[in-house]
């Protein structure tokens, strides 16, 4: 069985299939926690911000574009993006 492309897991995604967030979560979450806690410092926050980018996705699925990039980058560019405010925040 070949693991699904990007494009189909967002068409599930935006058909409102659950099991798509998880295969999304199990596939990803590991580099997006990994870039949240190095930039950081915090598992706490890591945690936070992970939760925070795969709900997104799930809420908002056709904001992600795979003709402009692979769903692991734009996951990782939303934990990079969330990570900096929170390491502004305090």
């Amino acid at each position: 069985m070949r693991p699904m492309s990007d494009m189909e897991l967002r068409a599930r995604l935006a058909a409102g299939d659950l099991g798509a967030l998880a295969d999304a979560y199990d596939r990803h979450a590991p580099y997006v926690y990994g870039v949240a806690v190095t930039v950081t410092g915090s598992r706490a926050h890591a945690e936070e911000i992970t939760q925070s980018v795969f709900a997104a996705l799930w809420e908002e699925p056709l904001t992600y574009d795979p003709a402009l990039g692979s769903l692991r980058g734009w996951l990782v560019g939303r934990a990079l993006h969330e990570s900096a405010l929170r390491t502004q925040v305090g």
